[in-house]
């Protein structure tokens, strides 16, 4: 299975948030951008994608 490709970008929260995000991801034992990557597609499948795009 062949790994798909990973882009960076920044964003900026409020730093009480990144830090409740850490712990979390710590908690999970998942990496930070694992984490956020979960909760993006979660977000994205309950709102609605707009490129038509499913993982």
């Amino acid at each position: 299975m062949e790994q798909e490709a990973k882009q960076q970008f920044n964003v900026y929260l409020p730093s009480p948030l990144v830090r409740r995000v850490k712990y979390a991801s710590i908690d999970a034992g998942v990496s930070l951008s694992r984490l956020v990557e979960q909760a993006l597609d979660e977000w994205l499948a309950r709102h609605g994608d707009r490129t038509g795009e499913s993982r």
